[in-house]
């Protein structure tokens, strides 16, 4: 067997796995359904109801139940 490096291997080896990953992205990446926009915003609709954190009635009576 022989000792000698073979560099036109090598970058065959490259060249192979590279081309496998770029055949993968692009299967994946025609996988991906394609959306249309919508015409009207969203923000329009949204009604104006606060969010996060409120303290509610039942928040204070659990708040209770710890303190004692």
């Amino acid at each position: 067997m022989s000792t000698e490096r073979n560099p036109q291997r090598r970058r065959f080896l490259k060249t192979l796995g590279l081309g496998t990953v770029a055949a993968g992205a692009a299967a994946g990446i025609g996988q991906v359904p394609l959306v249309r926009a919508e015409s009207a915003p969203k923000d329009a609709a949204r009604d104006e109801t606060p969010r996060g954190y409120r303290e509610t009635a039942h928040v204070r009576a659990y708040y209770a139940t710890l303190r004692d």
